[in-house]
């Protein structure tokens, strides 16, 4: 690993988590940090920003290649299995869930699941098709 690449990444980790904790800061009522949660995410922001430099002198332009179909559905399901996982965590995790919202949320979840799973294997017939 060269050491411009291990710097990208310690950015993206620390930039991230620091943006992260912002957030958090600023959408938990409780914690009752909203002013300091908004002066947090732009210090971890503009941590984030700082890679581009640092990407770019390390990566340069690549030429134009025509686009690859196979990545671009690989994320449209990926996003698609993301969003159903998401909505039945998001059912299972209100409050005052009845026995229904438990059941209809697990099985959504594990549908998403099986979907994020299935993503590579798709992948990998549509690029041997080609």
């Amino acid at each position: 690993m060269k050491k411009e690449t291990l710097l990208e990444i310690i950015l993206w980790t620390i930039g991230g988590l620091i943006f992260a904790l912002g957030m958090c800061m600023c959408l938990i009522p409780e914690w009752d940090l909203f002013t300091a949660g908004i002066i947090t995410s732009i210090i971890g922001f503009i941590i984030l920003l700082c890679i581009i430099p640092v990407y770019r002198k390390n990566h340069p332009k690549k030429q134009k290649e025509p686009i690859n179909w196979g990545i671009v559905l690989t994320w449209i399901v990926g996003i698609i299995g993301s969003l159903i996982m998401g909505f039945g965590m998001s059912k299972v995790l209100i409050e005052g869930a009845t026995r229904t919202d438990m059941l209809v949320g697990i099985t959504t979840g594990i549908v998403g699941l099986i979907i994020c799973v299935l993503n590579y294997p798709i992948y990998s017939y549509i690029k041997s098709n080609k």
